[in-house]
């Protein structure tokens, strides 16, 4: 089961980045975490790797609701978008599949926030200009 929305995006990677943070802005959620893999891989092992961030997103009122029904739920917090560049050198963004992911809880009071955060992550990408 595929557990990512996947987009391919027209523009230089730390433009994505930018539209990516902005359109998530406009859909409620924050950016609490933005690793980067390719300078994390190359300080702590000293390898190269293509140009990958993960930005961990929040939307705090939804995160309360959700953590209000399952109080683990935060080891599945924040939702994660990555930004990286394709094996063909164009930049691709994925989002985490909030339906698959939440489902691993097997709490239906939790499937109204998971299709509501899989509805604005789909806004997000579809923001995006496509490649």
């Amino acid at each position: 089961m595929p557990y990512t929305l996947d987009k391919h995006v027209d523009g230089e990677f730390d433009e994505v980045i930018d539209q990516t943070m902005n359109t998530l802005s406009e859909e409620g959620f924050g950016v609490l975490c933005d690793i980067d893999v390719q300078q994390t891989l190359k300080e702590k092992l000293d390898e190269e790797f293509r140009q990958y961030r993960i930005l961990g997103a929040c939307n705090p009122p939804l995160a309360h609701q959700a953590l209000e029904e399952e109080l683990q739920l935060g080891t599945l917090l924040p939702c994660n978008i990555v930004v990286y560049e394709t094996d063909d050198g164009e930049t691709g963004v994925s989002a985490v599949d909030p339906e698959v992911v939440l489902s691993v809880a097997e709490n239906s009071e939790l499937d109204s926030i998971a299709a509501d955060v899989r509805e604005r992550f789909e806004r997000v990408l579809n923001e995006l200009p496509e490649a």
